[in-house]
């Protein structure tokens, strides 16, 4: 190890109880999306105290934060990334109480070093992941247009490389017709709920001539009220899902087709919407990944032990990836194959074994950081990569 990550890890080791308290603190109290208020509150304090300037409130979005420390001497930007928004129901089955406190350990690894290697360190306070990504609003404002890197560590079960995930569209379909009872006068009807049906049909029928990494699938977010009532009103949601945005926008003309006809079929009024926002693919810089399996590696981890990632879901720091060169890797932080997103998961994330491998993950963090503060050809490689993509 370097004398600089000899640095970094005695001063995030010297600050783990701390980074433990947070964690737990924002698993015990989840907040969903654009409501984080305790969350991001506390995350802007923390750096603060750190010697971070904060800002908050970013694009008018409340829990939304940037913090930046600047050395004041020329060097890279390195980004970090923090997610604390938390599931309906469930709470932080995804994680993102570690995701955060691992950004911040990183952060405070990152400015014990700062002064001798040059340089800013960032770290974006993202809310709502998990639906109206704030990452969408921060990427196409140019926020991470002057970043050299941006990189998070997401926790799950197993180590896995960053890979990559799907564009996503989030489309709902609303149906009018004109209502009826169904036995007295059904003639006088148009069924909104037949639309709906009719277009679960044809995307069914679509499915049969999509891409083996597509994902079309939808819901009946509203079907009517009572079976002796013919339904004016119906609603669907779907997600679409491809590997490239290209791709995603040809699936999403055919889903918005299929739509049209089911409205024609049965004489509804159509309105089509997005109900939350659209996430572009995931493009992990290769160079920078390699990097942080690299530290993985050097730290203990056995190569075979680091899976090669995809992620059939979708992240709002694709659209980060188009900007600015992005990794996305997953660090082990259960024993048990738990998957995210679930009552388990979320129990085993809020262990102290969770929070070691918390610990741990902000140290591979802040290690990668270092290599792209230190390592001017690994950042001429980042790069170049970013720029051929």
């Amino acid at each position: 190890m370097t004398e600089l990550k000899t640095v970094i890890h005695d001063h995030i080791q010297a600050y783990s109880g701390r980074l433990k308290e947070i964690a737990a603190f924002i698993g015990a109290h989840p907040e969903l999306g654009h409501e984080e208020k305790q969350a991001s509150a506390l995350l802007s304090s923390e750096l603060e105290s750190l010697g971070y300037r904060v800002e908050r409130g970013v694009l008018g979005l409340g829990t939304a934060f940037v913090a930046e420390y600047d050395s004041g001497t020329s060097g890279p930007t390195i980004g970090l990334l923090a997610e604390y928004d938390a599931l309906p129901e469930i709470g932080h089955a995804c994680g993102h109480h570690l995701i955060c406190t691992m950004a911040l350990g990183a952060a405070s690894g990152l400015r014990a070093i700062a002064d001798r290697t040059g340089g800013k360190i960032r770290v974006y306070g993202t809310p709502a992941e998990e639906t109206k990504g704030a990452k969408v609003d921060m990427a196409a404002a140019g926020l991470f247009d002057d970043c050299d890197i941006a990189i998070m560590a997401h926790p799950y079960h197993s180590y896995e490389r960053s890979g990559s995930s799907l564009a996503i569209d989030a489309l709902q379909f609303e149906y009018r017709g004109k209502a009826a009872h169904a036995a007295a006068n059904p003639e006088l009807g148009v069924n909104a709920l037949d639309a709906v049906i009719q277009l679960f049909n044809s995307v069914n029928a679509l499915r049969q001539q999509t891409r083996s990494d597509a994902r079309i699938h939808g819901i009946i977010s509203q079907g009517g009220q009572a079976p002796n009532m013919i339904p004016d009103y119906a609603e669907a949601r779907f997600y679409v899902r491809g590997a490239t945005r290209a791709y995603t926008d040809e699936l999403v003309r055919k889903v918005k087709a299929c739509a049209e006809a089911a409205a024609i079929a049965t004489g509804c009024s159509l309105t089509v919407s997005n109900y939350e926002y659209s996430y572009d693919e995931l493009r992990t810089n290769a160079a920078l990944s390699g990097a942080f399996t690299a530290n993985l590696i050097a730290s203990g981890i056995p190569e075979e032990q680091i899976v090669h990632g995809h992620d059939n879901g979708s992240l709002d720091l694709g659209n980060v990836s188009l900007r600015c060169p992005a990794a996305h890797p997953y660090i082990k932080v259960v024993d048990e194959p738990y998957q995210l997103h679930t009552i388990e998961f979320r129990d085993a994330a809020q262990t102290d074994r969770a929070y070691e491998a918390m610990v741990f993950g902000a140290n591979m963090l802040a290690y990668t950081g270092c290599d792209v503060l230190t390592d001017a050809s690994l950042l001429q490689r980042i790069k170049e990569e970013f720029a051929r993509r």
